[in-house]
């Protein structure tokens, strides 16, 4: 697929798609086969659990409010107008512990599977249905700690 050009609009998802996966609302921007670009909105008190993207760096660019990033232990916060930096290959949780919605861009690059899983996590609420077919998409949800 390739990139075409044009405005998306800020209501707007590609296609008129949103998401909503693990509780938060995702709406595509930008889709191609090098890079895919979502706007976020995080409610407080959801969290997406540790996992690891083997084949995309990823990254986040806050807009309102504040999210914790959890690097195995070492643990971040970042507040509007930060960019959150997620390396292919580390593992990273992100938790909206602030009291207020977050709203955010997400990106991924390149794209992979990641646009097509979001469609199938579409209302998933099953953890265990959520963790298997993220692995068919190319995450890894770390084990739950004991």
């Amino acid at each position: 697929m390739t990139l075409t050009p044009g405005i998306t609009p800020e209501k707007d998802g590609l296609d008129g798609l949103a998401w909503n996966v693990v509780g938060h609302t995702y709406t595509p921007k930008l889709h191609s086969e090098n890079a895919f670009i979502w706007h976020a909105n995080i409610p407080d008190g959801t969290f997406v659990p540790p996992h690891i993207h083997p084949t995309q760096d990823e990254w986040i660019c806050m807009l309102e409010g504040t999210l914790e990033v959890e690097f195995g232990p070492e643990k971040h916060v970042a507040h509007a107008g930060d960019t959150i930096r997620m390396p292919m290959g580390l593992a990273h949780g992100i938790y909206n512990r602030s009291g207020e919605t977050a709203t955010c861009i997400f990106g991924v690059a390149p794209s992979r599977k990641l646009f097509e899983l979001f469609g199938k996590l579409d209302n998933v609420t099953d953890p265990e249905e959520l963790v298997r077919i993220s692995a068919e998409h190319e995450v890894d949800f770390l084990p739950p700690p004991e």
